[in-house]
């Protein structure tokens, strides 16, 4: 619904032209629909702690719990435009919840058609305080559905679904999005997002690879020059472990906000700089799940409960194992309080850690070490950070980045070096060559190597695929023989059980001791393998008369 505001043409006093009729006054909707620092200082009230859009993870309960300590603004989960939008409104209903303790909201939706973005941000307008536009999803899921990340390239289609929420909406439209390499493309593509009508916004300080085990760190250097760059709010995300990063992200990029995922996912007290004991939260959380039922869901309330207890976990096999098939509500309670139970008696029932003294404790990579009952970040180490000390403070981590955002580069290069040698390899090769297979040249280089004791695992890994393949192989043959038997009935012309003992097809076996038992003459040996559902009618009467019709089937 494009906006009702428009301009008023000027009075023109020396032409003595009448002067347009004003517009008529906005909707009230739309009397509230701030831009830029007023939006953020007037109704987000000038955020500097926020909670990520985390699929169902930032959930209602989870944000009440988060508002609880500290945060100063939460993001719905990432929802689809297109399932949400549709007619069906199962999607909507499983999704969307919000209530009293859960502002200011930002829903966040991914999407590529603007249209359908629209129609979706329609539906919740009036119940959070913005729309938020997902343009830095990295997952695989994200590049088959093509959103998030992977519309990064595609400037002309952002523009247009930004503009399409900004004038559609009655409330402001922002947006989440991650960096290119080139720092001086990033800072074109957020001017590009502004100009088109965002009111704010989030940059994460990963590229789009950066995922999983190539996490790597996040370039606030990168964030500092958007910031720089934009008139509008700026939200840094990435590389936040404890509250003490927070004020020197803010320090060091002159962001007006900082945003985790992670780090609140491990620690939702992370915002109080304390670390509490997990289980005091976790209790609170199930309070809140018990008190609003539709507030999050039992999938949900197990993932945070694997996080939050993820140190402990370790040392509690057994209740790690009760964790992951707990399916009620309850059952999650009863393994919190079994945990609860044995953490109070390590702690001396504290359920705060307090700070030494002398300060943190660091543990052989470089971290705080913290006892396994209280709330504590999680360390993703790539392969970059594994050749050095791990950094301890967020100035090194900075630092740090420059040399790990070249090591990224130099293996992109030599990946991409490494996939022309392949193509140029192919090329060399004749029509009629066929090249090895990846599992041939893995088993060409076993045979080489065999005895060498450096890599016994993989030769048993070979051993057993090779078994495995015979087995298959065996399989197959014994089917295929099985196939070529036919039905021993002269009528019949379908393929015989390969295990009955008459050499007929399951219909025939079935059928032939009913219509021997039917002819007055004693029934056959059973063939063991449709004796359990066969079903031998009563004999006919001697004397002779039509067959009936379930003997004719």
């Amino acid at each position: 619904m494009p906006s009702t505001l428009s301009t008023v043409a000027n009075h023109n006093p020396s032409t003595g032209s009448p002067a347009t009729a004003p517009p008529p006054p906005p909707p009230p909707t739309m009397a509230r629909k701030l831009k830029g620092f007023d939006f953020y200082k007037t109704i987000l009230k000038s955020p500097r702690f926020i909670v990520a859009p985390m699929v169902e993870q930032s959930e209602y309960a989870w944000r009440i719990l988060s508002n609880r300590y500290g945060a100063d603004l939460c993001y719905t989960p990432m929802l689809h435009a297109r399932l949400f939008s549709a007619p069906d409104a199962k999607y909507r209903n499983e999704n969307w919840q919000t209530g009293p303790g859960d502002r200011p909201l930002i829903a966040q939706f991914c999407a590529n058609e603007p249209d359908v973005l629209l129609a979706a941000a329609k539906m919740v307008e009036n119940e959070c305080d913005a729309v938020d536009i997902n343009l830095g999803c990295p997952q695989h899921i994200a590049k088959r559905g093509k959103y998030g990340a992977f519309l990064q390239d595609e400037w002309d289609l952002i523009a247009n679904m930004v503009k399409t929420l900004d004038q559609g909406l009655a409330i402001p439209v922002t947006c989440k999005i991650r960096v290119f390499p080139d720092v001086e493309k990033t800072i074109r593509y957020a001017k590009m997002i502004e100009a088109a009508g965002c009111q704010l916004l989030t940059v994460h300080g990963r590229l789009r690879e950066q995922k999983g085990h190539k996490t790597g760190l996040a370039d606030w250097e990168q964030i500092k020059r958007v910031k720089q760059a934009v008139g509008i709010p700026v939200f840094a995300n990435g590389n936040i472990l404890y509250k003490e990063d927070i004020d020197r992200c803010i320090e060091m990029t002159g962001v007006d906000g900082v945003m985790t995922a992670e780090g609140n996912l491990y620690n939702p007290g992370l915002f109080t700089g304390k670390h509490f004991a997990s289980w005091k939260l976790a209790e609170e959380y199930i309070q809140i799940c018990r008190e609003i039922p539709e507030s999050s869901t039992v999938s949900a309330m197990r993932g945070h409960f694997f996080k939050m207890f993820r140190p402990c976990l370790s040392e509690h096999t057994d209740l790690r194992t009760a964790l992951a098939k707990a399916n009620t509500v309850d059952t999650l309670a009863d393994v919190v309080a079994q945990l609860k139970a044995r953490l109070t008696a390590v702690s001396d029932s504290a359920e705060i850690y307090e700070t030494p003294s002398t300060g943190f404790e660091l543990d052989e990579a470089g971290y705080r070490k913290l006892p396994s009952w209280c709330l504590q970040p999680y360390f993703r180490v790539d392969g970059t950070l594994k050749q050095h000390k791990a950094p301890t403070t967020v100035e090194e981590m900075v630092e740090d980045a420059g040399a790990n955002e070249t090591t990224e580069k130099c293996t992109a290069d030599e990946e991409c070096l490494f996939e022309k040698k392949e193509k140029d390899e192919k090329a060399a090769v004749p029509p009629n060559q066929v090249l090895p297979s990846k599992r041939e040249v893995v088993e060409k280089e076993a045979e080489s190597t065999k005895g060498d004791n450096k890599r016994p695992a993989r030769d048993e890994v070979l051993k057993a695929r090779k078994a495995r393949a015979a087995a298959r192989s065996s399989t197959a043959g014994r089917d295929n023989n099985r196939k070529k038997l036919v039905c021993a009935s002269d009528t019949c012309g379908n393929i015989a059980a390969g295990t009955c003992e008459f050499a007929l097809c399951k219909r025939c076996c079935r059928a032939r001791p009913v219509v021997e038992v039917r002819k007055g003459e004693e029934p056959p040996a059973v063939c063991e393998t449709h004796k359990s559902r066969r079903q031998v009618e009563p004999a006919a009467p001697a004397t002779g008369g039509p067959t009936s019709p379930a003997v004719q089937a």
